[in-house]
């Protein structure tokens, strides 16, 4: 519970991965900070964990890439001053399953290495060398050593040990006239010199000011954990529809399904089947491990796919949302441009196309 009275430098609204991050961030340039979190997980909760920029680099998206590349380069420096978070520094396999997916996948090998990015093509006998567990039907595979994977729970626990959370579900913003001065907290008040809203999807569920919104919208994604043999693969396997993700303990992630089904978060068979037949036909060990979990999520969507960090059109609010697909891998630059917005440093050249201020006018 917040008190009425509370004054802080700088309210969070949302703790997952991003605001948790944001958080800390600013405390460590000396703001007194408070996260407010209904206490209900959000897309970091079903999320696989993949930090992989360089295999998820797709034709038109240089701004993603860019922001993505800054973000992995500082991982293993936030991870060490997190103690460990769930961090596997293992590489990333991307494969086909036929001549298309193969066709498809030489394109993107060479426009990823027109970029100077690394990453190497590798025959089948190749590919099950590094990894024996795949299918002798593989016909091609791209070995991407740089893009590895973290478990976002353990994430979001070390986060949350660096900061100040109160269990407060926010409903809006205090504005007086075109500035921030606060949220609204289970009714209260809780005042703040600068408000940073990393609430995911329930961004669309705060009361703001129309003007002053970011358009976001839920977008799916069915996930099922599983657990068996530690040793079926090391490394995260891509297919063309589907991603295993290892935790190195015997437990991994398949994912994730993309669906524009608005704020549903129920499961489907037809998704289940689809996400088991994909993987299944690139390893087919997966038939083997057990279910842990099947669960979904919604993922925070912006209209550009992009997200927006930085300041908003009031004067005070501070966005860190829309993050889609890539918010635990976008995590340590976002908090690092959040903390550099809120002690009034301009935000760098690489960030310009994350910029809130892009949707003014656009309806939410």
């Amino acid at each position: 519970m917040v008190s009425q009275s509370d004054s802080f430098d700088v309210a969070v609204v949302g703790g997952g991965p991003i605001g948790l991050a944001c958080a800390w961030r600013a405390a460590q340039r000396g703001a007194r900070v408070v996260v407010l979190d209904a206490g209900e997980p959000g897309a970091w909760y079903v999320a696989a964990g993949m930090l992989a920029p360089v295999s998820e680099a797709e034709f038109g998206e240089r701004a993603l890439l860019e922001l993505g590349l800054e973000s992995a380069s500082r991982y293993a420096a936030f991870c060490a001053e997190l103690e460990e978070p769930g961090y596997r520094g293992v590489g990333t396999l991307v494969v086909a399953r036929d001549r298309d997916e193969a066709e498809a996948l030489d394109r993107l090998a060479a426009f990823r290495t027109g970029l100077g990015l690394p990453v190497e093509r590798l025959r089948p006998t190749q590919a099950r060398a590094l990894e024996p567990a795949l299918a002798p039907t593989v016909r091609l595979a791209l070995d991407i050593p740089s893009d590895h994977s973290i478990d976002p729970r353990k994430l979001v626990a070390a986060l949350a040990r660096k900061c100040e959370v109160r269990r407060a579900r926010v409903t809006g913003l205090e504005v007086r006239g075109e500035r921030v001065t606060g949220v609204i907290a289970d009714g209260e008040r809780i005042a703040a010199g600068a408000v940073v809203v990393a609430a995911g999807v329930d961004v669309a569920r705060l009361d703001m000011p129309d003007h002053a919104r970011v358009p976001v919208r839920p977008v799916k994604g069915v996930v099922l954990r599983l657990r068996g043999d530690a040793s079926l693969v090391s490394r995260t396997i891509r297919g063309a529809d589907a991603y295993f993700v290892p935790r190195g303990d015997g437990r991994y992630v398949l994912g994730a399904t993309m669906e524009e089904r608005g704020w549903d978060t129920t499961p489907t068979a037809g998704g289940v089947y689809e996400l088991l037949r994909d993987i299944g036909e690139v390893v087919p060990g997966v038939f083997e491990l057990e279910i842990e979990q099947l669960i979904a999520g919604l993922r925070p969507a912006t209209p550009d796919n992009l997200p927006a960090i930085g300041p908003g059109a009031l004067d005070g609010l501070v966005w860190a949302t829309g993050h889609f697909r890539n918010g635990i891998l976008l995590t340590p630059v976002t908090a690092d441009l959040v903390a550099a917005v809120l002690a009034g440093e301009a935000l760098p050249e690489f960030a310009a196309a994350a910029d809130p201020l892009r949707f003014a006018g656009v309806p939410a």
